[in-house]
């Protein structure tokens, strides 16, 4: 699981959330924590964010079975104000 604050622009069709902060959780499937990374970055570019702070990698339990190449799945947007935060 990758979770970090980030930036939304134009996000593509299939997903959702208002341009501006948010937080984001990503379930991946990777061999090492520098592989998820990686996947992670990969899918900000490919969906349109941009991670603002150090992104937080947890190892838990899959929820979806291995592929033939790393991937990431289940991708939830939170949005927040930034007085939210303070």
């Amino acid at each position: 699981m990758t979770f970090t604050f980030l930036s939304v622009g134009e996000l593509v069709e299939r997903f959702s959330c208002r341009p501006g902060l948010a937080y984001v959780g990503i379930k991946t499937w990777a061999k090492d924590t520098q592989e998820a990374a990686d996947i992670f970055f990969s899918i900000g570019e490919q969906i349109g964010f941009e991670p603002l702070d150090k992104v937080e990698i947890f190892s838990t339990d899959p929820v979806e079975p291995p592929k033939d190449e790393p991937y990431g799945y289940d991708i939830n947007f939170t949005p927040y104000d930034e007085q939210d935060i303070e």
